[in-house]
């Protein structure tokens, strides 16, 4: 696995950018609320930790993982956010439904992301198993919605760099 023997929460402070001006939506999938909430409760203290403020970040819930694309769009379309983290899990199953769901929301919010030119974060865990779930959201590999958080603030800030020059 990717995330064998490395922290999802472990990085440099110091390379994430001050996020004081930022806005970032959030659209989090209610399919596996026992992980999604801790990848909320991780993205929304990382976002907070670099400077976003509280009443800049907004969490909105989809049914399941494969409406968060949508989710994304909607919240792009309706709210002046510079960034959208979609957060899920989607844990394999004994039929074909996982590769199914997966690959539609990975295909759908980078798509929502293209279209609309704003980074659009792929916070969704797609493990084999509930435990390796736990462990990626809050447990022993960290929290994938930290991840997320740090990505989401590094791209806005790199869409701004580059917009300036």
């Amino acid at each position: 696995m990717a995330t064998e023997g490395n922290n999802l929460s472990d990085y440099d402070f110091s390379k994430v950018p001050n996020g004081s001006t930022m806005t970032i939506g959030i659209v989090v999938s209610e399919w596996n609320e026992q992980i999604t909430t801790g990848l909320l409760r991780g993205a929304h203290a990382t976002l907070i930790k670099h400077g976003v403020l509280k009443a800049n970040v907004h969490v909105h819930f989809a049914p399941g993982a494969y409406e968060l694309p949508l989710a994304a769009q909607f919240l792009l379309e309706n709210k002046p956010v510079d960034a959208v983290i979609c957060l899920g899990c989607v844990i394999q199953g004994e039929t074909k439904h996982f590769d199914y769901v997966c690959e539609g929301v990975s295909l759908g919010i980078k798509d929502v992301s293209l279209k609309y030119n704003a980074p659009v974060i792929f916070g969704v865990l797609t493990d084999n198993t509930l435990q390796q779930s736990i462990d990626r959201s809050g447990g022993k590999h960290g929290d994938k919605g930290d991840e997320a958080a740090v990505t989401a603030i590094k791209m806005v800030a790199l869409k701004r760099e580059l917009s300036v020059n």
